[in-house]
């Protein structure tokens, strides 16, 4: 148990130790990029119109300058257009947000040069208060977009920025505009953040559930093609039974047979055992995580001989089935007869669930080429709530062991509403089943 917690905490450490070397390229790799990041729509802040944001950006534009004007009495060129940089900076973020976050920091930096340098130490500050304002959306912005490592590495270089630029380090502890614009962009960095994460989180669980339903889908088609296969090893057995009673008795039945006579039917039938053996080992395996299927191993599978019995079976629940058989009722292949019934049961199954008490027809149809069924049934005669609906009682999974079973003899399925509300299922099965790659 030690050595096994030591390889653990060895993968872990080594783990961790890889992600620790990466992070370093990482980090440059997302905060010197230029890629298109558009907002998301997954938040409250995703949904806010875009135009909001620009009256926003030239809104505090304005007021910024304005601020700047009264405190340098008049603005210079310089300034002017880094106000109008760190503006636009607003509207590059709803696209770009690193790019954006970049010119609005510079802007700010450069800004408190300008005013420190004009102004003098009288009035020290190194973000105005519309600055604060813009940034602090930028900030917000981009934390909607990147990794928490990128936010909180901005963030820090914002507040590093500002610290460089107050020319008189006594006065730190006493600047408000530095203080309140730490705690705005902390505030933005940490409800950005946690948008972020939570959006993450959300679209793992959607992504999980997909998964989780194509999982869900594929065990269910692997359930039914295990029961199908059941079902028709029944079939195959009773055959090799046959040849293998057959190659026994064979003999007896001439008259001085030959020896290579004999031997050839003695391998005729140690193949057919042989076969039996490896069919009973398959069968094990199909029955391995099926309880029910020791219930039913020795019970014959149905024909279309037994459907006539089937019919009377629904009626006696009070469900009204008409029957019309076109063409010569003869005997067909023992997998066929056994699709053929198991696709009546279901769709049988189906109209008792979906359509209580609706009026059912059953048409069968004998071909010269294979075999066609046609079960149709009427409108429902009461309202149906799909969440009450008791589980169907066929043997198999509805329209998915119907088409399972047509698919396996190369036929055709087809499902859907009728023109009077009701449900229809057709189905053709061909006589021959068509050979792999042919």
């Amino acid at each position: 148990m030690t050595d096994k917690g030591d390889r653990v905490g060895d993968g872990y450490g080594r783990a961790l130790g890889a992600a620790l070397r990466r992070a370093p390229s990482r980090l440059r790799r997302d905060l010197w990029t230029t890629a298109r990041d558009p907002l998301p729509r997954l938040t409250w802040f995703g949904r806010l119109p875009h135009g909001h944001l620009v009256l926003l950006a030239v809104f505090a534009g304005v007021a910024k300058m304005a601020e700047y004007s009264e405190a340098m009495n008049g603005l210079s060129a310089p300034v002017e257009l880094l106000v109008i940089l760190q503006a636009a900076s607003l509207v590059l973020a709803l696209s770009r947000p690193v790019p954006a976050w970049w010119l609005s920091t510079l802007s700010l930096i450069l800004t408190a040069e300008i005013a420190d340098t004009t102004v003098g130490p009288d009035l020290l500050w190194p973000w105005s208060m519309w600055g604060i304002v813009v940034h602090t959306f930028v900030v917000l912005l981009l934390a909607l977009r990147v990794p928490p490592l990128v936010t909180a590495v901005t963030f820090l270089l914002t507040v590093l920025s500002g610290l460089g630029s107050t020319a008189v380090p006594s006065d730190i502890a006493h600047n408000e505009d530095l203080a309140g614009g730490t705690l705005a962009f902390a505030i933005a960095a940490v409800v950005g953040a946690s948008l972020r994460l939570s959006r993450v989180a959300r679209n793992k669980l959607v992504e999980q559930e997909v998964l989780t339903a194509e999982e869900r889908a594929m065990r269910t088609v692997l359930e039914e093609r295990g029961r199908i296969a059941r079902e028709l090893h029944d079939v195959v057995a009773h055959h090799m039974s046959v040849i293998s009673i057959q190659a026994q008795v064979a003999p007896h039945l001439v008259e001085n047979p030959s020896e290579e006579l004999r031997e050839n039917l003695a391998g005729i039938r140690q193949n057919a055992v042989e076969a039996l053996t490896e069919l009973r080992r398959v069968l094990g395996v199909l029955r391995a995580e099926d309880p029910a299927a020791d219930s039913v191993r020795h019970t014959p599978q149905p024909t279309l001989d037994r459907l006539d019995e089937l019919l009377d079976n629904v009626r006696a629940t009070g469900l009204s089935v008409d029957n019309a058989t076109r063409g010569e009722r003869r005997r067909l292949a023992p997998g066929v007869e056994l699709s053929a019934y198991r696709i009546v049961q279901e769709a049988l199954s189906n109209a008792m669930r979906h359509a209580p008490g609706a009026p059912v027809r059953v048409e069968t149809g004998y071909l010269t080429t294979g075999l066609t069924l046609r079960i149709t049934n009427a409108p429902a005669t009461r309202p149906v709530d799909p969440a009450a609906l008791p589980l169907s009682p066929g043997l198999g999974h509805g329209l998915l062991g119907m088409r399972e079973r047509t698919a396996m003899l190369g036929g055709e399925l087809v499902t859907g509403p009728t023109a009077d509300g009701g449900y229809e299922v057709a189905a053709t099965l061909p006589l021959d089943t068509p050979k792999d790659g042919t």
